[in-house]
Order: C-alpha cells, then structure tokens, then sequence
C-alpha cells in the first residue's frame, strides 16, 4: 500500500500544468502515488500528462471520456486510491519541495481522521497566507464542535479540499466523495459531511500549498451558468444538515452561511451574463423560501445591515410566472 495517494484532477489548464508537475516530482516519494485526472481537456494538457505519466515517479493517468467537473474529477481519484493517506491538489496549483513529507508526518504524529493547513494564495506577483479560521493547533479535536459558532468564520467555511490530508479510512466510509456533477461550491457540502461524521481532527500551521487566484478559465472567474450550482451545494448542506441529530445546534451556522454566500453572488450580479444574473435572482428566492424560515428570520436578524436587506427585500419579491418557466 502507497504511504500517500495525491488526487490532481485537469482541464484544459496546459500553462499551468509543468508547475504542478514539477512540484509534484519535488515532493516524490517511493511510497507515494500521484493520480492524475485528465478531464476531457482539449488544449494539449493530456498530452503533457501523458509525458509525465513516464516520467513522474509513483504518476498514474486517468482519463474521462467527457468533462465530467473537478467533484466528479476527483472522485475518479478516490476511487483509484490506494494510499493509507489521501490528499488533493488542483491542476493549476503547485507544491513546495517536500511539503508532502512533511505532512505525511504531521497527520501520522497526531493519529487522526485528517488535518486542515494553512495555504499561499497567489495572485498575479502578489503572496498572501491564508489561514484555518481555526485557533487551536496540533491538537486533535472533535470536527463536529469546530463547526460552531455560527456567527463567526470557522473551519467550515475553509472548504479547500487541497488545505489537509485525510486517513482512507474516510474514504471507506464514504465521506471523502464528493457530489457528482457540481461545478461549483463542491467543497460545501463534502467539508460539512466530514465535520460532521468523521471523529476527529486537527490543524496545523505548515505550508506548502500555492493557491492561484485570478486564472482566466476558473469558474471563479467566468460569469455563466455553473456558477448556479452553489445553490444546489447549499441546499445539500441545509438538508443534510437538517437531518443530523443535532440539527438545532448546527442548522443556524449553515443557514447562515448559504445566505452570505447568495448575498456575496447578489452584490456581484454585474459579473454575470444577463439570463444568468435573472436566474440567479429567481433560485436565490426560492432557495430563501425552502430555507426553515424560522431559522432564516434568525440568521437575517444577526446580520449587517446591507446583506440582511438585501435578502429582505429578495425573500418578499412576487415570483411571475415567466420567471419560474426560464
């Protein structure tokens, strides 16, 4: 069994891709393995993946037929994994030397289910560290209770799935997969099924993951309609949330958090193509109208005042009936 299995799905990211594959050989290990997803790319990316799979030591490619998404991408990954450890990175993204060593060794001097790190984001020339949203380190604790409060930024709300490593055991249990076909927000609702189910956890300060920020084919960045899909994401958080026994506790932090996320979507609505700004406003209503409503007047009440009237005024606004058939 591989010691540690590194799931890097690709798509059409051929500038990007001899950074990631460079790095990966800096962190190449006899016992590691590097699984590469090829996405449907279509830009020259599979040929380079395809050199590498030769080159890179412990690489294995694997190929979609279609472009199925990064969730559907990396649960290819998972599937194929054998290490004892499992952890992701993006295609566009890069690794110090050694990181990978490194953490290995952290997440096996704690014995728990996985470990959140701190990350560089990096945009354009400009380095920037961002960190867990969590203040206690190197000590393993319960990632159900790190999920609260639910006023305040937490782990939660730090859903890069490439920011830690993660026991198999996990992924026999199903909580590492993620759901098929999300384009979007698919780190939502796979962090909060790991808080949720899994047993323990930790965090550490280690660095070595260079998140880039700002890539021109990011859905991030691109204004049409995959974008969407942060409502099916975080109408799967709410009702898988809202199902957990302890559902009074944790559903305020989520309903909370979906509504921040469409208030954010809303201030920015100019970023998006016209039919695609209309139907944002149109799921947004309805996703505030299947939201439990008790739960929402809480969340709006304990918010700024500009987000909270915003969504006001977007939870009283009549549904016509041309809108519900776009």
């Amino acid at each position: 069994m591989p010691k540690l299995s590194v799931i890097v799905p690709f798509y059409n990211v051929r500038r990007y891709v001899p950074d990631a594959l460079r790095s990966l050989r800096a962190n190449a290990r006899d016992d590691f393995e590097f699984i590469l997803v090829d996405d449907c790319s279509t830009d020259g990316t599979t040929d380079l993946l395809a050199r590498a799979e030769s080159e890179l030591p412990g690489a294995v490619l694997l190929k979609h037929e279609r472009n199925g998404g990064l969730a559907t991408a990396r649960n290819t990954g998972i599937d194929a994994a054998r290490g004892e450890y499992l952890t992701f990175l993006d295609g566009d993204d890069w690794l110090a030397p050694g990181y990978y060593d490194r953490l290995v060794g952290v997440i096996e001097g704690l014995g728990c289910d996985f470990v959140r790190t701190d990350h560089v984001q990096c945009t354009a020339r400009n380095r920037s560290v961002q960190r867990v949203p969590h203040g206690r380190r190197n000590v393993v604790l319960s990632p159900r209770e790190a999920i609260l409060p639910a006023h305040r930024s937490t782990s939660v709300d730090y859903a890069y799935a490439w920011a830690g490593v993660y026991h198999r055991r996990l992924a026999d249990r199903g909580l590492l997969h993620f759901t098929d076909g999300l384009r979007t927000a698919e780190d939502r609702p796979w962090i909060w099924k790991l808080h949720r189910e899994a047993e323990s956890f930790a965090v550490t300060g280690l660095l070595g993951v260079f998140y880039r920020r700002g890539v021109a084919s990011s859905l991030t960045q691109i204004g049409d309609a995959r974008q969407l899909d942060f409502v099916r994401a975080f109408d799967q958080v709410v009702e898988e949330t809202a199902a957990d026994p302890d559902a009074a506790r944790l559903l305020p932090k989520a309903v909370r958090t979906y509504c921040a996320i469409i208030s954010h979507h809303l201030g920015s609505i100019e970023r998006f193509e016209a039919p695609v700004a209309r139907k944002l406003k149109v799921m947004s209503m309805a996703a505030l109208r299947r939201m439990p409503q008790d739960v929402l007047d809480d969340a709006l009440a304990s918010m700024d005042a500009a987000r909270a009237t915003r969504l006001r005024r977007l939870r009283r606004r009549p549904v016509r009936a041309a809108e519900v058939a776009a």
